[in-house]
């Protein structure tokens, strides 16, 4: 059994805005989605795993030692869509009344699962507009200490590649065995990814068709293991993906090749 932390993929729907006049402007509505359901539930689906699926605000709010505690839990963590900063910027930052009052320092996220990952550990890294370097560089994951345990190179300014043709996986010959009954040649199209480039000593299993970029890639670090897929494990990357007969059994053996 492992047990996964799962965090991003969660959103908050705030509005719409309605005008009943030039002075009167109301927000009407709140929905929160947790698009990482199908991760989750697909990782629980031999009933093998437990998974915690947290949004990226509750990890960025995290004090010292709470992600810490986290890493001495779980066996493996799961990044997807949460920029940089929720690594590298704190609530207590900007705690005006702590400020002044002594030195504001925090053990570096970045750090501390580079650390975990080469004691033993495995992570994966998935794709999305605020992963990678993400729309605009939003992302940010290559400026942090995270880009020594990524399997991946990741791009300068933004590395958004999207088509509403969709693009298709193709499957390196060598790692299909690896897969049993999931044909990834028979993957559906997927609405984007993040493109990178690929990093020596680790090994490409999916490349896009279209473009020949990579796809799904993994490797080890030192003790442990990393993978990357640089599309969307939910929608709107991935809304085709998730309805494909084999995403759960897909994920699955994603999971076997880093525990």
């Amino acid at each position: 059994m492992a047990k996964i932390y799962y965090v991003g993929d969660w959103a908050v729907l705030m509005g719409p805005i309605f005008a009943e006049s030039p002075f009167n402007y109301e927000y009407k509505g709140i929905d929160i989605f947790n698009y990482g359901e199908w991760l989750m539930k697909a990782f629980q689906s031999s009933n093998e795993h437990y998974v915690k699926s947290v949004p990226a605000w509750d990890f960025y709010k995290m004090g010292p030692g709470e992600y810490e505690k986290i890493l001495e839990e779980y066996d493996v963590v799961v990044f997807s869509d949460i920029e940089a900063k929720n690594f590298q910027l704190a609530p207590n930052f900007f705690d005006r009344e702590k400020m002044g009052q002594g030195i504001l320092t925090q053990p570096d996220r970045c750090r501390l699962t580079n650390d975990w990952v080469k004691s033993g550990k495995s992570v994966m890294f998935m794709g999305g507009w605020l992963s990678f370097s993400g729309e605009i560089g939003k992302g940010g994951w290559g400026r942090t200490k995270l880009k020594e345990i990524l399997p991946v190179q990741c791009l300068e300014g933004d590395d958004l590649v999207e088509s509403t043709e969709g693009f298709y996986p193709v499957a390196d010959p060598n790692w299909a065995k690896h897969f049993g009954e999931v044909n990834l040649n028979e993957m559906p199209p997927i609405l984007g990814y993040n493109q990178t480039k690929e990093r020596e000593g680790f090994d490409t299993i999916l490349r896009i068709k279209e473009t020949n970029d990579p796809l799904l890639v993994y490797g080890e670090i030192e003790k442990g293991k990393v993978l990357a897929y640089m599309s969307d494990p939910a929608p709107h990357w991935g809304c085709n993906i998730v309805y494909w007969e084999h995403y759960n059994a897909f994920w699955l053996k994603c999971l076997d090749l880093i525990l």
